[in-house]
């Protein structure tokens, strides 16, 4: 397992940094998401998106579970997961998303990972302690922690996601 910690500026930098993990996926992996409401989750996302090229604009799935965004072009859709309501990963196994065809980015789904898959990217977003809260909460500065898991991350993958921001 390897891992690497970085300072977040703000909400255009999350955004970067989403992009950024686009690019080290591929088809089937997943990628989750931890950390409190208002974190940035959902701008990573949209990074992601927007890296990807996928169809329509990347929102909050907290009602609707999942969304499933097709790509524009050749590369994978884009499947974004809030699993704050499924209690397992059968209940996200039931959804019947095409997993092994997409990009899967799963807010909250760090209890059941491993019940969908061997590798995964982990990315833990904390505001620092001591930061006051403030009106604007999403240009905060955070500190995101990539981790990779499994067989299909090398630690030379997450080098350069420092570069990005």
């Amino acid at each position: 397992m390897s891992e690497v910690q970085l300072a977040v500026a703000d909400s255009a930098a999350m955004h970067r940094l989403g992009a950024a993990l686009a690019q080290l996926c591929e088809a089937g992996d997943v990628v989750v998401l931890t950390g409190e409401l208002g974190a940035g989750k959902t701008t990573l996302t949209r990074g992601f998106g927007e890296a990807l090229d996928v169809r329509g604009t990347v929102a909050s799935p907290t009602f609707v579970i999942a969304r499933t965004h097709p790509a524009l072009g050749d590369g994978p859709a884009l499947i974004h997961v809030d699993a704050y309501r499924l209690s397992s990963a059968l209940e996200l196994d039931d959804l019947d998303l095409d997993l092994d065809a997409s990009i899967t980015v799963i807010e909250w789904g760090a209890e059941m990972v491993s019940a969908l898959t061997d590798s995964w990217l982990e990315v833990l977003i904390e505001r620092p302690t001591g930061t006051p809260a403030a009106a604007d909460e999403l240009e905060q500065p955070r500190l995101v922690t990539v981790r990779a898991v499994g067989e299909r991350w090398q630690p030379a993958q997450l080098a350069g996601l420092s570069a990005a921001l």
